[in-house]
């Protein structure tokens, strides 16, 4: 895959791809990653920062939520002018700030991909509030693909996941409870190969990779893999090519990682 597999052709503007997420200083992870990824795959980002975070490359130490209003007016405003074409949610910061979300994303008709961000891999910091069971009932009407990783989905449905299997029984049965489709990912699962699990209405699939040595480690994965989906999906490919597409992305950077300061390697 090359670093820009779509070009729009001569004359049209590239599709926009609407963007809710924290901000990561250290640009690994968060709105500064997503914004990187998918102008690489071709489409222009807009968006709005959720929460403000204070960390690094070695550690996350305090996370602030936005004012939930502000978050309304902004995508209300943009979205009464800016025809997107895909969206996707990263870190919310609260319950509040989801409900904001999920009112504006009514103007829209676009795909919308949500990666529930429970706490950063560095650091005890949360990044939700005890109220995220709302956050989910404001944004699931919304949302088009879920991509919790095997911890999230384990917080979200309070089952634990330990194998590709338990990923596909539980991921299913949180696909028919939220009716989207649950795209569940299978870096922290162990195994020879990277298995992720999607589950969508024409059934369940295994989503099959290389595993790179120690790529579970690199920070942004989840970031990126969510921005890849929103911007294939932007540029008209079916859910489960989009899901391909944007697994074989990831790998391809998390061979070769992004080392920007003295903690872990970003995934750009």
């Amino acid at each position: 895959m090359t670093e820009h597999p779509f070009r729009s052709p001569p004359g049209t503007e590239p599709p926009d791809v609407l963007i809710c997420a924290g901000l990561d200083p250290s640009g690994g992870a968060g709105l500064i990653a997503d914004v990187r990824v998918i102008s690489k795959l071709g489409c222009r980002p807009v968006g709005v920062v959720t929460a403000l975070t204070v960390q690094n490359t070695t550690a996350v130490v305090a996370t602030e939520a936005m004012s939930s209003e502000l978050v309304r007016e902004q995508l209300e405003f943009l979205l009464s002018d800016v025809e997107i074409r895909a969206a996707k949610l990263g870190m919310i910061g609260s319950s509040e700030v989801a409900r904001s979300i999920g009112q504006a994303l009514a103007l829209t008709q676009a795909p919308v991909v949500w990666d529930p961000i429970i706490h950063p891999s560095r650091g005890d910091v949360r990044f939700v509030d005890s109220l995220f069971g709302h956050a989910v009932a404001a944004l699931a009407p919304h949302v088009t693909v879920l991509t919790p990783n095997a911890g999230e989905l384990a917080f979200l449905t309070g089952a634990p996941i330990a194998s590709v299997a338990d990923a596909m029984v539980v991921g299913r049965a949180l696909a028919d409870r939220l009716r989207t489709a649950v795209l569940v990912k299978g870096g922290h699962l162990g195994g020879d190969e990277s298995i992720d699990v999607l589950c969508h209405a024409g059934g369940v699939e295994q989503l099959r990779g290389p595993r790179t040595p120690a790529g579970e480690h690199v920070h942004g994965t989840g970031c990126a893999l969510s921005s890849a989906l929103a911007a294939y999906l932007a540029r008209g490919v079916a859910l489960v090519d989009a899901c391909r597409a944007a697994k074989a992305f990831v790998a391809e950077r998390i061979a070769a990682p992004a080392r920007p300061g003295r903690g872990v390697a970003a995934i750009v």
